[in-house]
């Protein structure tokens, strides 16, 4: 008899796959069911995020937290645990800039009263690593970690500008060694960032100040 708290997204039949690879990508659709916004996830939640039976995700589930990559709460939600936040260290730590690039971002901030970032691309994506907000209660909010569309702000155009990506839109941007972004990501939101590069030569990342469109405009304030 089928399992009556299935979600209807899931094959049946590839509920039954028992290789290594698909216990694997069963385990990363929980953890990346987690969203920037959410502190916690019932099960019945989690299930259907990932279109997996609720039998199958607390098996998952146990594995995980016995790793230290999530935590069961009192309340019987499920928590992001602290493994994640050791392997994000590793990760940041890897490129090799926080203690030249923080300082930087610190007095960028200071300077503009923005949020200053350094971003680095991963694949089609890019990624904040570092990160410095002002104390302004009306900023533009910048999560460290979390993957952005590649080809949409300042720094990810600057990213593709300065990398493997010769195309003719980028042309104006190599020229000048900057660019500007307006409502692309964030309708509100307006950012300009300049690239990194390494000793030799090859973009290391890109540094950029965002904020309120309504500050940054018009474009040359930026």
């Amino acid at each position: 008899m089928a399992e009556s708290d299935s979600a209807p997204s899931e094959n049946p039949e590839a509920s039954t796959e028992s290789s290594g690879v698909a216990v694997l990508d069963r385990a990363f659709a929980l953890l990346g069911a987690f969203g920037q916004d959410d502190d916690a996830l019932s099960l019945a939640e989690l299930s259907r995020r990932t279109g997996l039976y609720k039998s199958t995700v607390l098996r998952l589930l146990a594995a995980l937290e016995h790793g230290g990559f999530v935590r069961r709460l009192p309340d019987g939600q499920y928590a992001i645990g602290p493994a994640p936040l050791r392997l994000a260290t590793i990760y940041q730590r890897s490129f090799h800039v926080g203690p030249i690039v923080e300082p930087l971002l610190k007095q960028l901030s200071s300077d503009t009263g923005e949020t200053a970032s350094f971003y680095v691309r991963h694949g089609e994506a890019r990624i904040a690593i570092h990160r410095w907000e002002p104390a302004r209660s009306v900023r533009a909010a910048v999560a460290v970690g979390q993957q952005y569309a590649l080809h949409q702000g300042a720094s990810g155009k600057v990213l593709c500008a300065f990398s493997s990506d010769l195309r003719e839109r980028f042309a104006a941007i190599r020229e000048r060694g900057w660019g500007v972004s307006y409502g692309e990501r964030e309708p509100d939101t307006a950012s300009v960032a300049a690239p990194v590069f390494a000793i030799d030569g090859r973009v290391q990342g890109a540094i950029a100040v965002s904020g309120p469109r309504v500050r940054l405009s018009p474009p040359r304030r930026c």
